[in-house]
């Protein structure tokens, strides 16, 4: 059995990104952590879902979370425990690390490509597309008109890289931060997802159609 792979995938809002992640799931057979990730964070820590939510790819919180921290078991029961957000961050970070340890699999979002920036397994790919395609994904999604996309799409990307900046020392969406960068309007989901399989292939030495390329 081959060591695991990790493929890690950055997206600006409305790109298609999780789609993308989730479609090269099916492709590889190998795990996927996106909202997942924050329940594993919470199981290792003991802490609630909720508490890395707050935190999650918005840097508004970092320094501001408030002292009362939910633990599992007791819904009335809170800690005053002052977690910072780079508390938070550091036990999400060792989240990844443990996953990624342990099997094939793929990241969206949280920064894994910087956690796991001395994993030499790791494809890390950033996915963007055009803004019509972006506003049309969100618009749809939300159920709003283009001018309410083009707010949340500017706010979401913003989030997204405060929270990247602030934790790494790279620059979110910059073509040198990335192995690959993508922008799905050109070849679509499928086509997408089909290139950064290829990509990964090439680039880790894989043979994705053994029984043991995961």
């Amino acid at each position: 059995m081959t060591e695991p792979y990790i493929i890690n995938i950055g997206r600006s809002l409305g790109s298609g990104g999780r789609a993308v992640g989730r479609l090269l799931q099916k492709m590889l057979d190998i795990d996927y952590y996106d909202r997942e990730l924050l329940n594993l964070a919470a199981r290792e820590s003991g802490l609630t879902p909720e508490v890395f939510a707050k935190t999650d790819e918005k840097n508004r919180f970092l320094h501001t979370l408030g002292n009362m921290v939910p633990f599992f078991g007791t819904a009335a029961c809170y800690y005053d425990n002052g977690l910072s957000g780079e508390s938070l961050f550091r036990i999400q970070s060792e989240a990844i690390r443990k996953a990624a340890a342990q099997k094939s699999c793929i990241f969206i979002g949280r920064c894994a490509d910087y956690v796991l920036r001395d994993n030499p397994r790791c494809v890390n790919v950033f996915v963007t597309a055009d803004m019509a395609d972006r506003l049309r994904a969100v618009c749809e999604r939300e159920g709003c008109d283009r001018q309410r996309a083009a707010a949340l799409i500017e706010r979401g990307d913003r989030e997204r890289a405060n929270y990247y900046n602030f934790y790494t020392a790279s620059t979110w969406g910059a073509a040198e931060t990335y192995h690959l960068c993508i922008n799905s309007s050109v070849l679509g989901i499928e086509g997408t997802a089909a290139y950064i399989r290829d990509f990964a292939a090439r680039k880790l030495g894989l043979i994705l159609d053994a029984p043991d390329a995961r």
